[in-house]
């Protein structure tokens, strides 16, 4: 009976100068025979170890999905890129969102409940090092109990639909709160800071590639309510991300807005900005705020509780919203006009009558020669303010006789 030997590795045997004989994790039947001729040959040239240093290769076996890293992936499955995208493919179907497939997931945890120290499990207990271990059967069906559950709670909110505040009117994004700005990377928070949805539009770019290119763009304003505020837009492929760009942008781009007693603007004032001309009339204590709806939101920002503003021209909100703050920017305070013209500066109210009320006097006193009366102010008369005034504004067919066929 033959004697078999069996070798489970990558073998090469010579027998006598014959030609070599390759077998790979096979069995190898040599006869007794053949083992005793060979025996000689083998004192004579001893044998190379059957596990050489060069056979022993360590290979990985890859495929599609651990070659290539997740952002490339989840590219390949929302079809981001490509000839399809580049062509403008499929514009109008419903955009898939990236998900977070490790989101719920702990590592080394599984269906068969072993504990592993440094993994789900901590390494020391009551002062000894842990080894691993295995949950028990109950103990196991209450956390993949919790664990179905969890991902249920996290499928019915994201399908909720969180009610958000009204703004200007029922369908429009403008005077929507968006809450304060997200804290800086320094820690700083805003959190005296309130942040209003000024414009949300749609905007395109024609490129050679992908044709209409639409891009989402932003104007949003925040302010504390105290005289800081400020506006900023952001651009981004969806609206979440503009808002949050443009909110976040806002804050690093700051007006201080002086206010007479902390309710109005302390002068009239005519801003324009391109074809946008605004014009503010200071108010007293509870006339309230009738203006433009942008300009409600902005000053409300801002803090000023009494104001007229008129717009004429274009009503850009942009523009609307860069006037605005042009104009209150460069306004002057009655102590700056007071140390200009080294004079008093009186205001004169209608409960006191005639009797002025000084509210400012120049810091390095009053100079002793008056202003000239002849001079003819500066001032740039509005002609339908001027029509109010003397009584004679009204309608161009209040006069005309209608006939009646």
């Amino acid at each position: 009976m033959a004697a078999s030997i069996r070798v489970c590795c990558a073998l090469r045997i010579t027998f006598g100068g014959a030609a070599p004989l390759r077998t790979v994790c096979g069995a190898v039947h040599v006869s007794q025979l053949a083992s005793r001729a060979s025996a000689a040959s083998l004192q004579r040239n001893p044998a190379p170890p059957l596990f050489p240093a060069t056979a022993w290769q360590q290979t990985r076996h890859g495929s599609f999905f651990n070659k290539l890293t997740a952002e490339e992936l989840w590219k390949g499955v929302l079809a981001e890129t490509g000839a399809g995208g580049r062509k403008g493919r499929g514009k109008r179907t419903k955009r898939k969102l990236k998900r977070d497939l490790n989101r719920g997931q702990k590592i080394g945890e599984g269906r068969g409940g072993f504990l592993w120290p440094g993994l789900n499990a901590p390494v020391i207990k009551d002062g000894t090092l842990r080894s691993m271990s295995r949950r028990g059967e109950t103990e196991q069906q209450e956390m993949q109990a919790e664990l179905v559950r969890q991902r249920d709670e996290w499928e019915r909110k994201r399908k909720m639909k969180v009610k958000r505040e009204r703004g200007w009117t029922g369908n429009s994004w403008g005077g929507i709160s968006l809450g304060p700005p997200d804290p800086g990377p320094n820690g700083e928070t805003y959190e005296d800071f309130d942040s209003r949805v000024i414009e949300v539009k749609s905007v395109f770019n024609m490129t050679a590639k992908e044709g209409r290119k639409r891009s989402i763009s932003c104007l949003v304003a925040v302010g504390n309510g105290n005289g800081a505020a400020g506006f900023a837009l952001g651009k981004a492929g969806d609206r979440n991300t503009a808002l949050r760009k443009a909110k976040n942008r806002a804050i690093h781009y700051l007006y201080y807005i002086e206010r007479y007693n902390n309710h109005t603007i302390y002068h009239d004032i005519n801003s324009k900005f391109k074809r946008t001309t605004l014009r503010m009339k200071t108010q007293n204590e509870g006339y309230g705020l009738h203006c433009h709806r942008a300009v409600i939101t902005l000053c409300k920002l801002i803090g000023i509780k009494d104001l007229y503003c008129k717009v004429e021209g274009s009503v850009n909100l942009l523009n609307i919203t860069r006037a605005l703050f042009t104009g209150l920017a460069n306004q002057e305070t009655h102590q700056t006009l007071a140390n200009k013209k080294q004079l008093h500066v009186v205001e004169f109210q209608s409960q006191r009558g005639p009797l002025p009320t000084v509210v400012a006097s120049p810091k390095e006193g009053v100079r002793p020669d008056p202003e000239p009366e002849d001079e003819i102010p500066n001032t740039r008369l509005n002609w339908d303010d001027v029509r109010a005034a003397q009584g004679i504004k009204r309608s161009i067919w209040a006069g005309v006789k209608r006939t009646i066929w």
